[in-house]
């Protein structure tokens, strides 16, 4: 079965301040690496706008909703010093949740082996109701929720490799024991949580942090020796990737020393793992990634791995 691929154009409207480093240009940056004639073979599809109701999975129906009224008619809103609304923000971040959210649906119904989703803004630093780290609706919560809750999933994982300590994501299921929450990161960074000592009411987050200078072998490490023997003992039905791209060494938020490589390679132990666990059900997720460079050739070495599945 294929690679799904699924994006939308609206996602470029969602606006931020000049010199600001989460920009429309990362996503068209990866859809320009995945245009190469080696990703003919993607299904490629785009993410349908995510009902109240879905995002609610995650967030409290109030929180959705002061995001949409909040959303101003032009010009910028900053809901923290990291984070704006601007007139296409809203409908930028429903398709976000709709694009993971469908992408959890194609991969359980067997219509597709696994699946990327380019959208933006990111999402795992949005905690159950709290905008920040430029995400304002937690996409891989929202995908989790949606599989355990609609589509007969009992245990989801979520791992996250993005430089950046995933605390919405670990806020969101802290006491759930239904989902293993699994990340590697550099410590000390934004947003300061992420420790080893941060475990979950059940054990079920699992954090590997990494410090700065760190490249491949400390990370590949930490996935060998913490990460994969957490997820074998969890063993999950679906996989979700929160993909960030920022641990790559050009990255300007960041300083470690990753490549595009070491995501290539961190990608097939995740798929390898999940045809033995999950039946080989992998939903990866756009986070960050801001030098576009260091972005697009990681996002193509990711998804080429997954097309190898």
């Amino acid at each position: 079965m294929p690679t799904m691929l699924i994006s939308h154009p609206a996602c470029l409207d969602h606006l931020t301040p000049a010199g600001h480093p989460e920009r429309p240009d990362r996503l068209r940056a990866v859809a320009q690496a995945l245009q190469a004639e080696r990703f003919d073979a993607l299904i490629r599809a785009e993410a349908p706008r995510a009902e109240v109701e879905t995002i609610a999975l995650a967030h409290p129906r109030a929180y959705v909703e002061a995001i949409a009224e909040a959303t101003p008619k032009e010009g910028l809103v900053r809901l923290d010093g990291d984070t704006t609304l601007s007139s296409g923000s809203y409908e930028a971040a429903a398709r976000a949740a709709g694009g993971a959210v469908v992408a959890v649906d194609e991969v359980m119904s067997g219509k597709a082996t696994n699946a990327f989703v380019a959208t933006r803004p990111p999402g795992h630093h949005a905690e159950t109701a709290t905008p920040m780290g430029f995400c304002l609706f937690n996409n891989a919560a929202i995908a989790a929720r949606h599989a355990l809750r609609n589509r007969g999933a009992t245990r989801v994982a979520i791992v996250d490799f993005d430089v950046h300590h995933g605390n919405g994501s670990q806020e969101i299921f802290w006491a759930d024991p239904a989902v293993m929450y699994a990340s590697t990161h550099e410590m000390p960074l934004y947003p300061g949580t992420g420790a080893t000592s941060e475990r979950g009411e059940h054990g079920n987050i699992v954090n590997a942090p990494l410090r700065a200078g760190d490249g491949g072998e400390k990370f590949r490490a930490a996935f060998n020796d913490t990460i994969m023997p957490a997820l074998r003992n969890f063993s999950p039905d679906l996989l979700i990737v929160s993909a960030g791209f920022d641990a790559h060494a050009r990255d300007p938020l960041a300083n470690l020393n990753l490549e595009a490589s070491d995501f290539e390679w961190v990608t097939r132990q995740l798929v390898e793992f999940a045809r033995g666990s999950a039946s080989g059900r992998v939903v990866s997720v756009l986070e960050g990634g801001y030098d576009l460079l260091g972005l697009s050739e990681s996002a193509a070495a990711h998804v080429g791995a997954l097309m190898e599945a």
